[in-house]
């Protein structure tokens, strides 16, 4: 895409965008609701046409084609599977509509039963199907008419957490031995994170930062892709120093140092981040140490969540690998320490970014 921008009326909902996905990746757009990833999806299937600018697919301007002429299949978050039909018609609908002979018809349907792991289904009722095996119908369909491109709108929003997470991992080996383009939206940054090869995150219709999964949890550029992409601590304070990469800054538990992002100056108002996983419970062999009293403590299995109140006040989430010899309680007072190449410093309003 390329200056592209979506407006109606005098409201902005997608700022102008430049942004090219490559042939064959996964690629996600992750942002709140309301951030503009939905109508930039409606935009790339034609449903919609960009107030300014241009999709490109394959090299080719889409401008002006709809839905039916564009080489993209879209599935939708509630799915729109048809109730009344097999699965096989399901899968089937849209070569039927193309007018493709029934022997042909069959065989793509088989194979695709076939690659979806639902082989043998397809005289089934979509009634009889489990929320996962719907979820694979839907996909065999959207390939059926073999799409360049496909685009997939939440779909696993409705389903529980343990076939979530299944799903992610079926869909991820459908799109590599396909090796199609996957276009992804979602509000779940486990889904972005656990699927995608690259994601855009997306606030308020700006396109805030483009990566890996790792580039984008481990090195945030924003202070919004630092809140919103997994969990991080923020303590507030004011840049005492900046030097090459690293900035120190004045807090109320102390200076403190890190990783900066764009361009700090001494003075500058800052926020310090600083993941959950990466503070060291009981390790005073730390670049900064402090202490705290534990307020409370959630057992997550192989995990636990550990939220402290420091001596100055400010809350702290830690999180820790469940240990039988270290099992703090609520009430208890413990030591924390933090290394300075785990936190980044941005400007506190973003403008550093």
């Amino acid at each position: 895409m390329s200056e592209l921008e979506v407006r109606f009326g005098d409201f902005v909902a997608v700022h102008r965008t430049n942004l090219k996905i490559e042939s064959g990746e996964f690629f996600s757009f992750l942002g709140p609701s309301g951030c503009g990833k939905t109508t930039l999806l409606r935009t790339i299937s034609g449903f919609m046409e960009p107030t300014v600018g241009q999709i490109k697919i394959g090299g080719v301007d889409m401008k002006g084609g709809g839905p039916n002429k564009r080489p993209t299949a879209l599935i939708f978050q509630n799915l729109a599977l048809f109730p009344l039909m097999t699965v096989a018609d399901n899968i089937g609908y849209g070569l039927r509509v193309r007018g493709v002979p029934r022997p042909t018809r069959d065989a793509a349907v088989e194979r695709l039963l076939d690659l979806v792991s639902l082989p043998g289904q397809g005289k089934k009722m979509i009634a009889e199907l489990s929320g996962g095996q719907k979820q694979r119908v839907a996909i065999a369909r959207a390939l059926a008419v073999e799409p360049s491109v496909l685009l997939l709108d939440e779909p696993l929003s409705a389903l529980d957490l343990k076939l979530r997470q299944h799903m992610r991992a079926e869909l991820r080996a459908i799109q590599q031995r396909i090796g199609i383009t996957f276009i992804y939206i979602t509000h779940d940054q486990g889904e972005a994170l656990a699927m995608s090869d690259r994601i855009a995150v997306m606030n308020a219709g700006r396109i805030e930062q483009v990566g890996t999964a790792r580039s984008v949890y481990c090195d945030p550029k924003t202070p919004f892709v630092a809140s919103f992409v997994g969990e991080n601590n923020v303590i507030h304070g004011q840049v005492k120093k900046v030097s090459g990469a690293e900035a120190v800054i004045a807090t109320p538990l102390g200076n403190l140092a890190g990783r900066t992002t764009g361009t700090l100056r001494q003075g500058d108002q800052a926020a310090f981040f600083i993941r959950p996983e990466t503070l060291r419970l009981q390790d005073s062999a730390c670049d900064f140490n402090f202490s705290g009293e534990v307020t409370e403590v959630s057992y997550e299995g192989s995990t636990s969540q550990i939220v402290l109140r420091t001596d100055t006040g400010q809350r702290m989430l830690a999180r820790a690998t469940t240990s039988r010899t270290f099992a703090p309680v609520a009430g208890e007072r413990i030591h924390v320490g933090l290394d300075r190449a785990d936190g980044i410093i941005m400007a506190a309003d973003g403008s550093g970014s």
